[in-house]
């Protein structure tokens, strides 16, 4: 198990280290924000640490530690996908996928319902829908973007805006799964996830291992398909989208006179 040591200091640094320098080399432009991020996370972690150590030991404090990851997942992803002003939109997405899903794994009684496992839980179910809110976002604005065209097109046959939107951005959707679907597909062939280490790591048995991961594993799958279908479905009729699509989306300007629609 890993121990705060020397150790784990030089291991850091190294890494950081190779980071940073093969960026620069290659000219990658993220050298500093490589930096940045694992200052940012040394810092977050070691504050994490110290509100967990009360946290854990009440279920109502873990309860509110896990709306406020929440709430922090969402302004990320809103602004990871320009979109910053539709968090509540976001926060929507997000959480029609997320809540389910906790409720079913607790209500089960596959999963305690304890403080120190409502945290570990709910931070890796936020987790994914949050990459799957942000990827869905960013894919289905770029297409939104590129493929003007097909929309416009649709507007001047007279379709509604949302079946206008849904002809550019439904093929796309599923593009927002395929981390999710990759990892569960090889999961134990190719990669450990951090559930079965951690149970292991904690002295649980292998077969208590790869119970706990697939229960993670088919429950982030179902949270990030809800919330691609949601968010999506949100983006046809120009809810969750960012400033330079809201008005094109909301209110087309229908084409007269051989002028296309601009989105």
């Amino acid at each position: 198990m890993t121990s705060l040591s020397v150790h784990l200091v030089v291991a850091l640094a190294v890494l950081t280290g190779l980071a940073v320098v093969v960026a620069a080399l290659a000219r990658l432009g993220t050298a500093r924000a490589d930096a940045v991020a694992v200052v940012r996370a040394l810092g977050q972690l070691a504050l994490v640490s110290l509100v967990l150590v009360a946290v854990l030991g009440r279920l109502s404090f873990s309860i509110a530690f896990a709306v406020v990851m929440l709430g922090v997942a969402v302004g990320t992803s809103a602004r990871r996908i320009g979109a910053g002003r539709a968090w509540p939109w976001v926060l929507v997405a997000m959480a029609s996928g997320a809540v389910p899903v906790l409720v079913v794994v607790f209500a089960s009684g596959a999963v305690p319902w304890t403080g120190a496992a409502v945290v570990p839980m709910a931070g890796i179910v936020i987790g994914g829908a949050m990459t799957a809110s942000s990827l869905n976002g960013r894919r289905l604005f770029a297409a939104l973007r590129e493929e003007r065209d097909t929309y416009e097109g649709a507007l001047a046959l007279g379709l509604p805006v949302p079946v206008a939107v849904r002809l550019v951005v439904a093929r796309h959707r599923a593009e927002s799964l395929v981390p999710g679907l990759d990892q569960t597909r090889t999961v134990g062939l190719v990669t450990l996830p951090g559930a079965f280490v951690g149970v292991l790591l904690g002295g649980g048995s292998p077969a208590q291992a790869g119970a706990a991961q697939l229960l993670v594993l088919v429950g982030l799958l179902a949270a990030q398909t809800v919330v691609v279908v949601v968010g999506s479905w949100l983006v046809e009729r120009g809810l969750l989208v960012p400033e330079d699509l809201r008005a094109a989306i909301r209110r087309p300007r229908r084409p007269r006179d051989g002028v296309p629609v601009e989105l």
